[in-house]
């Protein structure tokens, strides 16, 4: 979804212009101590996905659905997700990061292939639950873009693009729609310099109350390890 004159238009943009500049950083300061707030009371959150993958040069839409869980541990953070499977398709998968491992399991295939993961991935991860509002500030420039309403929630809108680009880096910018009252994201939306882009919708969200054992991959006997 791209977001983004008349002349006569124009010098009325001129005078409101400074006058709004300022409203909306008080409105993100104001978000951003709210997100430092939860994240300071976060200890685990699991909810329902949607994930929809556009491709932009055979415009056809990629979605997956399952169920999402986060918890902080000894200071970092981990992830588990486990895509559902309906009529066949897609085939279902679990995604865990831990201990700075991403490991990738296929059931069908029974193998799991483990993956080394990049210093930068739970700056990722705490984009969607229990990051605080300073270490977003540190880590992206922020444009505040109001309030919408999100599965019923109130959510404040940022776009982030990253203090320090990287050059393995996808994507143009992203942006959130979160719940600052609980440090969560209720909606994602990722933009690639291809014209692709990936959304993703959280929903029924549950705070502080995942056990740890919900972050293993239960592997079926017989199951493949493969580094890489």
């Amino acid at each position: 979804m791209k977001r983004p004159t008349k002349l006569h238009f124009f010098a009325a943009i001129l005078i409101f212009t400074p006058l709004a500049a300022p409203a909306q950083n008080a409105d993100l300061q104001k978000v951003l101590a709210q997100m430092d707030a939860a994240s300071a009371k976060f200890q685990s959150a699991q909810a329902d996905f949607v994930w929809d993958q556009y491709t932009s040069v055979v415009q056809s839409h990629d979605y997956q659905k399952g169920t999402i869980a986060f918890r902080r541990a000894g200071g970092a953070t981990e992830m588990i997700a486990h895509v559902k499977t309906e009529n066949d398709q897609p085939a279902p998968k679990d995604v865990l990061y831990k201990a700075g491992e991403l490991d990738f399991y296929q059931p069908e295939l029974k193998q799991v292939t483990i993956f080394k993961a990049g210093g930068n991935i739970e700056r990722y991860l705490t984009l969607g639950f229990g990051g605080s509002g300073k270490d977003l500030a540190a880590t992206w420039n922020i444009a505040y873009q109001g309030t919408e309403t999100v599965d019923g929630v109130q959510a404040a809108k940022l776009d982030l693009t990253p203090k320090q680009p990287g050059g393995n880096q996808q994507f143009t910018h992203i942006t959130i729609w979160v719940d600052p009252k609980l440090g969560v994201s209720r909606k994602q939306q990722v933009f690639q310099d291809s014209g692709d882009w990936r959304i993703a919708n959280y929903s029924n969200i549950k705070m502080n109350n995942v056990p740890a054992n919900a972050f293993e991959l239960q592997l079926a006997p017989g199951t493949q390890k493969i580094r890489k």
